[in-house]
């Protein structure tokens, strides 16, 4: 217990000195694009790949699931529709980039603090947490919600193609139920959880990577760290916001 409360503090530390004595904002903004393409379209395949097949799961699962007379085929669209925009693009998805990029940024930061690079940057007067953190953070923020948007359309177009090539769910039906009281506020919901999500992935392992001591073993010990925690964080988090939004 004592030591998860340390580890609380030093990461609200870690946050609170991200912001003092920030760099020329040319440079930010600079590292910002750059951390754009690394942290989310370097992503896009495993993204893409990853929603068109757990949607074409999702639409397959729900037709089988709801073979009833009394249940239109067209619910299948809606019951798709609603699970991955509501859950499965913003948690399943970030989950997935938490182990990718989670894994990237602490492993990256980790190996800078053992060869004595971060020293370096402090010697030279530059906030290093900030300099290497923040425009990390700020990146993910701008484009993880891009990257979600687009895992909502593959998902829900990997179902629907899915669902036509197997026959279990015609086109005509799906698309009906794609349709079917469709509620704009999920999407904004999903962004929210997103956005969250997003400062999670990147500024946990960054931390576990900062305070990294001793050599090569420790940064992969750093990283896993960094990975595991940010993945339960989401997961409790994905549970608070649910319970404050929608319940």
């Amino acid at each position: 217990m004592a030591n998860t409360l340390y580890e609380v503090g030093r990461y609200s530390s870690f946050i609170k000195s991200l912001f003092y004595k920030p760099e020329k904002f040319s440079i930010y903004v600079r590292q910002v694009f750059r951390e754009m393409v690394n942290l989310g379209i370097g992503s896009l395949w495993l993204v893409a790949l990853t929603s068109a097949f757990m949607g074409a799961v999702i639409t397959i699962q729900s037709a089988y699931n709801l073979v009833n007379p009394m249940v239109p085929l067209w619910a299948v669209g809606i019951v798709a529709r609603d699970s991955i925009i509501i859950e499965f693009s913003p948690t399943i998805i970030m989950l997935v980039l938490a182990g990718k990029v989670g894994s990237n940024i602490a492993s990256e930061i980790g190996t800078m603090r053992v060869t004595e690079q971060i020293d370096a940057l402090e010697i030279m007067g530059i906030n290093s947490s900030g300099y290497l953190v923040l425009p990390k953070i700020i990146a993910a923020i701008i484009i993880c919600p891009v990257v979600v948007i687009v895992s909502m359309i593959i998902g829900i177009t990997g179902g629907w193609i899915a669902g036509d090539l197997s026959g279990v769910v015609p086109s005509a039906d799906y698309l009906k139920g794609l349709q079917n009281q469709f509620l704009p506020f999920n999407v904004t919901f999903a962004m929210i959880k997103t956005v969250v999500f997003a400062f999670i992935i990147t500024s946990v392992p960054a931390y576990h990577g900062y305070y990294t001591n001793g050599g090569a073993l420790e940064v992969g010990q750093s990283s896993t760290k960094g990975v595991v925690n940010s993945s339960i964080l989401i997961l409790i988090f994905d549970y608070i916001l649910t319970q404050l939004i929608l319940a």
